[in-house]
């Protein structure tokens, strides 16, 4: 695929609220009235099997607050907390790993938070140790962990890649030393090279970077600086994240008013150049949602082979693994049921101290939820879809199922957002920008209220 061009008035036509779609339905569908008992039936069903397992380890701490997250976060100087908290994740595992079925074998490993680096070295090996301990790993497991480069040494990349760890994702968001200080977070690019260097003499086979544009101080020529950076740096994947301010969900945002955030139509700029200079010459493909990888990366070949899936991790190439989650705020994900931990460090340790299972919400998955499901999946996924893929699996005429949806299409094929083919529809390059709005047509949970939670989808 050649240089992707941005067509900027298609982007202000579409730039609505929308979800992620890292789950179908989103978790503001997930309820409180849905808990351990209501779940567990299916997940005892899940473990009479010996599916993959992908597994997920929420640490949320931070020494310092970026004003522009939107992560479950605690801050907090005091590092004793972290050897509490990794006493808890154990109490979890023991708690999970009672009703998992101990054939089945780990592919896939993720550490995320908040910063999993705030760790020390030896707690690093510490929850590795326990991690094994419960569960059996595959050898050839893909393990990915998030890095922050700041306060880190190497040491911490010698623990991580100890345990097992093969991808690492860098959070850089912007080298513009304004725009790190209008945004509370100092990071140099040599501190970020350094780092880089670490990773690559350490082995780790795959590298990604995180962006982030619209933040304050942005502009399209001060961004542009990063990105030949970034090119610099050589990176097999990058993340280019779209800053949401949702102040009312993360209150610190308000700080970032007062802080020269740019305007819609420049932060749509600094959009289409970074769009433009990564995918020129096919240096990168765009995979979609925020995502970027050389066409040679496994996402790319993954892509192109309809090999791609989608879930809380985000993009992944391990679509039959079922992911057990640990940590406050985690999200689990089996065939038939989402659910999600307790955010706050007091419920979630209340809640294993008294042997219950630290679980705030959850969602038993409906059979039309499925077809709607593998029917978003595929469209983010494989940027086209197959009815008759979707007929065979689930039984149904799609156009006569999906009647309204259909209708709903048409504007987008009149936009050259996607061009019908004789069974379905692809996705034009122009549409891969706006992919999460093609989703949106086949999404039943979508109402006023609930798109007031999600951030724009551009």
């Amino acid at each position: 695929m050649s240089q992707l061009q941005v067509d900027l008035d298609l982007i202000h036509k579409y730039n609505v609220a929308g979800p992620r779609y890292t789950s179908y339905p989103p978790a503001n569908r997930f309820s409180s009235e849905v808990g351990w008992p209501e779940l567990a039936p299916e997940i005892i069903a899940n473990n009479k099997t010996e599916r993959d397992l992908s597994l997920y380890f929420h640490i949320p701490f931070c020494e310092t607050l970026c004003w522009y997250c939107g992560c479950n976060t605690v801050i907090t100087t005091d590092y004793k907390k972290s050897s509490t908290y990794l006493k808890y994740l154990d109490k979890e595992m023991t708690q999970m790993t009672s009703v998992i079925n101990p054939k089945r074998s780990v592919v896939q490993l993720h550490f995320g938070g908040g910063t999993p680096t705030f760790l020390s070295p030896s707690e690093l090996k510490l929850i590795g140790e326990m991690i094994h301990s419960h569960f059996r790993m595959d050898p050839k497991m893909e393990a990915g962990v998030e890095i922050d480069p700041r306060r880190l040494s190497r040491e911490h990349i010698e623990a991580l890649r100890g345990i097992g760890f093969n991808r690492a994702s860098l959070g850089v968001q912007d080298f513009d030393p304004e725009v790190q200080k209008a945004v509370h977070r100092i990071q140099p690019v040599d501190m970020t090279s350094r780092v880089i260097d670490w990773i690559r003499e350490l082995g780790f086979q795959s590298l990604n970077i995180d962006l982030i544009y619209g933040l304050p101080r942005q502009s399209v020529g001060s961004f542009e600086k990063t990105v030949d950076e970034i090119l610099k740096l050589d990176p097999d994947r990058i993340a280019l994240f779209s800053y949401a301010h949702v102040p009312w969900i993360k209150p610190a945002q308000k700080i970032l008013e007062a802080g020269n955030l740019p305007s819609a139509e420049e932060k749509l700029q600094i959009l289409k150049m970074a769009v433009e200079k990564l995918t020129a010459n096919d240096r990168y493909v765009y995979i979609g949602m925020d995502h970027f990888a050389k066409p040679t990366d496994e996402l790319a070949i993954a892509q192109r082979t309809h090999q791609l899936h989608r879930n809380f991790q985000g993009y992944s190439t391990h679509g039959g693994a079922d992911i057990y989650a640990f940590g406050i705020s985690g999200i689990s994900q089996i065939e038939n049921a989402y659910w999600q931990n307790e955010k706050e460090l007091p419920k979630y340790y209340q809640a294993l101290d008294a042997g219950k299972h630290p679980i705030s919400k959850g969602y038993l998955v409906t059979e039309e939820d499925k077809i709607r499901r593998e029917t978003i999946m595929r469209i983010m996924c494989d940027l086209s879809l197959d009815y008759s893929e979707i007929e065979r699996r689930f039984g149904i005429k799609f156009e006569a199922f999906f009647r309204s949806e259909m209708d709903s299409l048409l504007p987008l094929e009149r936009d050259a957002l996607i061009h019908f083919t004789d069974n379905g529809f692809e996705v034009t390059p122009t549409g891969r920008l706006l992919i999460r709005n093609i989703a949106m047509r086949f999404d039943a949970s979508s109402n006023a209220e609930a798109e007031k939670r999600y951030s724009k989808t551009i």
